[in-house]
């Protein structure tokens, strides 16, 4: 993927349903510090977008299971920006055991104004980051 980022996490137990097997849902877990990483790598600090009244709430997430992930196992998350509207973000994650795909999907995430609770466009700085960044 181009203009990737990866991020390694090991499966904890936490993370793990009593079959040793990872919780469907934890994958989302996995996607956002995935996101969250991609967009700092590109020069968004989520955080100082938060202190100016933005906030970036997932609108829509479509995830194909693959394989299962296990207690323990050393997993890759690759993330890239797949599309990015006025007010919309919209990235493509792949969730790996070494060279087998577990979980690949997508993940839009809206701008929203924390004091109106209202879509906003996205600021400008961060719609040119992920502009170049669309693979």
């Amino acid at each position: 993927m181009k203009n990737a980022n990866e991020l390694t996490i090991r499966v904890y137990y936490e993370d793990t349903d009593c079959g040793n097997v990872v919780y469907y849902a934890n994958y989302l877990r996995y996607m956002e510090r995935g996101r969250t990483e991609l967009l700092r790598d590109l020069g968004v600090e989520l955080s100082v977008y938060h202190e100016k009244g933005f906030a970036f709430a997932v609108a829509e997430a479509n995830l194909k299971y693959k394989q299962a992930a296990h207690y323990n196992d050393v997993l890759t998350v690759t993330t890239s920006v797949k599309d990015v509207t006025s007010a919309t973000m919209t990235f493509y994650t792949e969730v790996s055991r070494g060279e087998t795909l577990l979980v690949c999907g997508e993940v839009k995430a809206a701008c929203v104004n924390l004091a109106s609770g209202r879509p906003a466009r996205l600021p400008a700085e961060i719609a040119e980051a992920l502009k170049k960044a669309v693979s």
